[in-house]
């Protein structure tokens, strides 16, 4: 301590402080301290580290989570656009026109399933 008091007493005589100079160093000590206060409050707040590691955890889980969705959704589309170029041409009309036979007929082959229906279930019990 008498050291330190010792460089105190140099530093005071060496230059010569206004009493403006010294509250100005005095409140920048304090910010200082509380500076070094409040980072110890926190660090030794563990709720809030635990709560914060939950969240950096939730952030860093979101983002793989739509890294990977988005990786997915390109692959889909590149098995459907291989799909389609490798599905012959007949075979996609086949299917449109099939579609659109059912659209347009859908009461007809209403009659023709439960018919059907009947024949297969008929065909169980015997």
């Amino acid at each position: 301590m008498d050291q330190d008091e010792s460089k105190a007493g140099e530093k005071l005589a060496g230059e010569e402080r206004t009493p403006e100079q010294v509250r100005e160093e005095i409140e920048q000590t304090r910010s200082e301290l509380g500076d070094t206060v409040a980072a110890l409050a926190e660090k030794t707040d563990v709720k809030a580290q635990a709560k914060n590691a939950a969240e950096e955890a939730k952030q860093t889980v979101s983002g793989k989570v739509a890294g990977i969705k988005g990786s997915v959704t390109d692959k889909k589309d590149e098995f459907i656009s291989s799909a389609q170029e490798a599905t012959p041409k007949s075979a996609q009309d086949a299917g449109q026109r099939a579609l659109a036979f059912a659209k347009a007929n859908s009461l007809p082959l209403a009659v023709l399933g439960a018919l059907v229906l009947g024949v297969v279930i008929g065909r169980r019990k015997a």
